[in-house]
């Protein structure tokens, strides 16, 4: 073994590293919420939900890159869908990449560039159902995030049905291939297929709803808002008046109202976490962990609804650590997670409210039924000539 340290800074040292060792360091690197969560996971899922995070983030990447353009993200995200459905010329990916990747980009992720041939060389060494799944994930991301990207979204999303959609390309996918790994890996959870695959999307829509919730002034500050319109309109706030210095009861209880939703997508994440067999306490841990960080997210949220700072907002290491000791406690038991769910909760919901719906689930169906069958650049092409 070569004396060099090994080190992200130096992505030529990572070749020393073991398949896994490789995929922990560079996770460290790129979120250290997963590299804390994911290892939770047996050791048979460990490695292909790594490799997801992982490509995942190689998305992200592309998409987030401020030197590129339009055009040219979807000239690599059409080159990232095909190098990850086949596993060919993932070298001729990363070397075309990399050099247009900006001082803005995080050192970690620019690694993740240099290194990428070796990430999608593991994604090729598991099995085909597992390939599917990952693959299928990466598509919907990469075809799905640039059409909101492309948009002007200084005053919020048009509806709540367009967050649906936003949460479903960066978030809900991402939950349904968790569901088909966690299904591939044991016939006692495949028991549950379906219900499985259809909780996990407003599973994954509870948590980025809690996140563009948590990150209003963040992203503010990039010009960009995540909120939908019609939430607003409803309770006579126009997001076009949205600033740091806003002091309104309607912002704040449109607030409350997107609160007691994505609190109504995290009870069905509760419902779906209870339906693994309860001696897979790896994968429940795993879930329980983000839905108890988001609910007490949530319940933080509702506390300040006048928060103007994520920080004012980001829950404590404290409630982090808390978190993690309660649910390795009480994982095991429906009940108990309940009973914990709902005292939590308790004052997350808005009483006497119900959204109205504006679009019903076909439409939404058939929106992501026709973006999988189109390629990205045409997407984005399609898209440009829109604005």
């Amino acid at each position: 073994m070569s004396g060099n340290p090994i080190t992200l800074e130096n992505p030529k040292s990572l070749s020393q590293l073991t398949d896994d060792e490789f995929q922990a360091l560079l996770l460290e690197g790129v979120s250290r919420t997963f590299a804390l969560t994911i290892p939770q996971l047996p050791q048979k899922l460990y490695s292909a939900v790594a490799n997801a995070y992982l490509l995942c983030r190689i998305v992200d990447t592309i998409e987030d890159e401020v030197s590129l353009s339009p055009a040219r993200k979807g000239y690599f995200f059409s080159e990232f869908i095909n190098t990850v459905k086949t596993g060919k010329n993932p070298e001729l990916f990363a070397v075309d990449l990399a050099p247009e990747l900006s001082a803005q980009t995080l050192p970690a992720e620019h690694t993740l560039i240099h290194v990428s041939p070796r990430v999608i060389a593991i994604t090729h060494g598991f099995d085909a159902d597992q390939i599917e799944a990952l693959s299928s994930c990466v598509e919907t991301m990469a075809k799905g995030m640039p059409i909101f990207q492309a948009q002007n979204l200084h005053s919020g999303l048009a509806s709540l049905s367009d967050m649906d959609r936003y949460c479903y390309y960066v978030a809900g996918c991402v939950g349904e291939m968790l569901a088909k790994l966690f299904c591939h890996y044991s016939p006692d959870i495949a028991i549950h297929n379906k219900e499985l695959l259809s909780l996990s999307v407003s599973f994954g829509q509870g948590l980025q709803m809690t996140n563009i919730l948590k990150d209003i002034w963040d992203d503010a500050q990039r010009g960009v808002c995540w909120l939908p319109q019609d939430i607003f309109t409803e309770t006579g706030f126009d997001l076009k008046n949205l600033t740091p210095e806003t002091d309104d009861a309607r912002f704040r209880l449109g607030l409350e109202h997107l609160i007691s939703i994505a609190h109504g997508h995290l009870r069905n994440a509760l419902t779906y976490t209870k339906l693994i067999p309860a001696k897979e306490t790896g994968i429940r841990n795993f879930c329980l962990w983000a839905l108890g960080m988001a609910l007490l997210t949530l319940r933080k949220i509702k506390q300040n609804l006048d928060f103007n700072r994520s920080e004012q907002v980001k829950i404590s290491r404290n409630s982090v650590k808390a978190t993690v000791i309660t649910t390795k406690l009480i994982g095991r038991s429906n009940t108990l997670l309940t009973l914990l769910f709902n005292l939590i909760g308790r004052k997350l919901e808005t009483p006497d409210w119900t959204y109205s719906m504006h679009s019903d689930t076909a439409t939404f169906s058939e929106t992501i039924s026709s973006i999988n069958q189109t390629p990205a650049s045409m997407q984005l092409k399609n898209r440009e000539s829109d604005i």
